[in-house]
């Protein structure tokens, strides 16, 4: 509707001077019947008619703020390195060490957060690898996520199975009979299981 009582403006004009018409300094499309610098003269018809040939319009420069976006950013990868799917790992302690990737790189209030079995591992962080330490022995998942400040996930890997292998307590004393002072200290050595002295 603007743009109507704008183009009813310049007809009415027509009549009796010449009309120009430039973009200002915020955007916007000026017409008036003053001459200035830079303004463009506009051509009218023979008569003030509806079917009065149409202007068009240079691209309008606007000042609306654009949103922040960098939230909304979206990675074209995020996947987990390491350990590749269905891996099996042989750690005595149950250690396991994750090391994710993504492009683009992690964005400003952006951080990595590592799934275990569809639960939160540890504390989400800036950091793309995370230390796991006493996992239990057996198949698990893994998924990793970028979050924003809000905890609001921006990014999903699939879940991908992981194999952790450990010694058994039995592996662990057959390969290292225990003492009688072991018993008690060594959890592969509980007192249950201390013979009884002769």
């Amino acid at each position: 509707m603007r743009w109507t009582l704008l183009w009813l403006v310049v007809i009415a004009a027509s009549a009796h001077a010449a009309v120009y018409t430039y973009v200002d300094a915020n955007g916007n499309r000026v017409f008036t019947d003053q001459p200035r610098k830079g303004a463009e003269r506009v051509p009218m018809p023979a008569r003030a008619t509806p079917t009065a040939p149409a202007i068009v319009m240079p691209p309008r420069t606007s000042k609306v703020p654009v949103p922040n976006r960098t939230a909304a950013t979206r990675y074209q990868m995020l996947r987990i390195l390491g350990p590749l799917p269905d891996t099996a790992v042989r750690e005595e302690d149950g250690s396991l060490i994750v090391t994710l990737t993504s492009e683009p790189a992690l964005q400003p209030n952006h951080r990595y957060r590592l799934l275990l079995d569809g639960e939160v591992a540890q504390a989400p962080g800036r950091s793309p690898v995370f230390a796991l330490s006493n996992v239990d022995r057996g198949t698990h998942t893994l998924a990793a996520e970028i979050i924003d400040q809000d905890d609001h996930v921006i990014e999903r890997t699939p879940a991908q199975p992981v194999h952790l292998q450990r010694i058994s307590l039995i592996q662990k004393r057959r390969v290292h009979p225990c003492r009688s002072s072991d018993y008690g200290v060594r959890p592969e050595c509980p007192l249950k299981d201390k013979p009884e002295d002769d």
